[in-house]
């Protein structure tokens, strides 16, 4: 077993941008993990991992004038409903962000866990005290794959990217999953 698995999404950042979409080719996730994982080079990305394992994200843009960063991964709810490639700002009715799962968990969240504690943080990110305006400016996010997941199921997540600045400059898909072999 690796005991790392990368993944990168790789941005069409002006194609996002000019679409308002992370979808029609604008990004394309893979990762090195040697596990067989599912809809390589998609938006739609199922890393298998193994317990204990390390998972590392990291984003780079096509376009090298217009950068790209994680703003956030967070783990989604089962039965949530998805908003895939849409600015962050939009959502379909009955969504609320950050919602949490009703009678199930997620990923990073193990029972009787704070979700603030257990979700992942960018690598090197201590989970201090940083205030709204502060830049942590860190290219690559990382978490250890729990041992309580189940072997099979998918988890997905929400992976949010931020594109320079201004309206709808994060964008978020949810297609992306993680799933121990």
């Amino acid at each position: 077993m690796k005991p790392q698995v990368n993944i990168i999404a790789v941005v069409d950042v002006i194609g996002a941008l000019s679409g308002s979409t992370l979808l029609d080719g604008n990004l394309c996730m893979m990762d090195d993990g040697g596990h067989n994982s599912a809809h390589q080079g998609t938006p739609n990305l199922c890393t298998v991992v193994k317990p204990g394992q390390v998972v590392s994200w990291s984003a780079l843009a096509l376009d090298l004038q217009t950068p790209v960063e994680i703003k956030n991964i967070s783990f989604v709810p089962a039965d949530q409903n998805h908003t895939s490639g849409q600015p962050s700002g939009q959502q379909h009715a009955g969504q609320a962000q950050g919602q949490q799962p009703q009678g199930g968990q997620v990923p990073g969240q193990p029972q009787g866990q704070d979700q603030t504690q257990a979700q992942g943080h960018p690598q090197g990110a201590q989970g201090g005290n940083h205030s709204e305006g502060d830049k942590l400016d860190l290219d690559v996010w990382a978490g250890v794959v729990p041992n309580w997941l189940t072997p099979g199921v998918a988890y997905q997540y929400r992976l949010e990217l931020q594109m320079y600045e201004g309206e709808n400059s994060v964008m978020h898909i949810d297609t992306p999953a993680l799933m121990c072999e």
